[in-house]
């Protein structure tokens, strides 16, 4: 009864070959390859998480799409060599997580898409001429950092109400920081501030140029892939009682006062769909580079308090994240 049932089966499954159009040959799901770009200290940061997720949602699950993923414990170096490599695997789409990663990306291949998040500002970092019409094999989405300049300014301003001076460090090396800069200096009118700009390349510069500051000063902290910047800025604003806006919500748990800037799990997320596009069919520069959709408000009223600072409860209850 056993073999007679294996011959039927084989029988239709004769039949059913015979059936197909001339040339044709049946179909197998197509399996996608993703490779990950980034400097992450670990395989599952925040932005891949968010792209799993994000994934799944659209209903690409493991067994559709495979994560090559990279990541160079932060060394900026290594990302030109994990690219090429990724290139060369190949894969269907790169996705890469921040400017300089993107970068490293697009000098690899000039043909396989790539799909960037956390990028500060992708104009500025030379990624793509137009947001609404990139160019070339790029496209993503941006974490909107020049854009939330003067929001930064003001929930300084609300925090502390007689800062008249605002240090705005940047790396001169940095398009991204450096526009942010010129934003800083532009909107400064309006919000009844000078504003300071200094380049700082190393944490050596960044305590020389925090010594101009005197009471009454305030400060934002550039957008950096590199944390060593900002890092001796928190250290330092801390140690001299100097308010400070960061652009992201980690460095809350780390004793910032306030942070407004994009979330880059969510950013993730929101980049699976760009990439689900991409895997169907559409071309990256038919999809308009996306700016950050989830934006979180982080305030510390522990640090605030050190500060002899207070929270006004407007601020309060805007904030996504509070720590006591």
């Amino acid at each position: 009864m056993t073999r007679l049932r294996a011959v039927a089966l084989v029988i239709v499954a004769l039949v059913l070959v015979a059936l197909l159009p001339p040339g044709a040959a049946p179909q197998t799901a197509k399996r996608y390859r993703i490779g990950v770009l980034n400097t992450a200290l670990a395989a599952n940061s925040p932005m891949v998480e968010g792209l799993r997720a994000g994934l799944k949602q659209l209903g690409l699950q493991e067994g559709d799409v495979s994560l090559d993923v990279r990541f160079t414990r932060g060394d900026v170096i290594a990302l030109s060599t994990a690219a090429e490599e990724l290139a060369k695997a190949p894969v269907d789409l790169i996705f890469a997580n921040g400017d300089v990663a993107a970068r490293a990306a697009k000098g690899a291949t000039s043909t396989i898409p790539i799909v960037f998040t956390v990028v500060p500002d992708p104009v500025a970092a030379g990624l793509v001429k137009d947001l609404a019409k990139p160019d070339g094999n790029l496209t993503g989405v941006s974490s909107l950092t020049t854009e939330l300049v003067p929001k930064r300014i003001e929930i300084l301003k609300a925090l502390a109400p007689r800062v008249g001076r605002v240090l705005s460090i940047y790396h001169p090396d940095d398009a991204a920081s450096r526009a942010a800069a010129e934003k800083a200096q532009a909107v400064a009118p309006r919000f009844r501030v000078a504003v300071l700009d200094r380049a700082a390349r190393n944490p050596g510069d960044v305590e020389r140029a925090m010594k101009e500051l005197r009471p009454g000063d305030g400060l934002l902290p550039p957008d950096l892939s590199s944390l060593a910047i900002p890092g001796r800025m928190l250290e330092l604003s801390l140690a001299q009682k100097v308010p400070a806006v960061f652009t992201a919500a980690l460095w809350i748990q780390q004793g910032a006062l306030a942070a407004y800037g994009s979330d880059p799990y969510a950013e993730g997320i929101q980049a699976a769909g760009l990439v689900a596009k991409i895997l169907k069919g559409a071309k990256p520069q038919e999809l308009p580079v996306e700016g950050a959709g989830k934006l979180v408000l982080a305030i510390n009223r522990g640090t605030a308090a050190a500060l002899g600072l207070r929270v006004p409860d407007e601020l309060l209850n805007r904030a996504d994240r509070v720590v006591e």
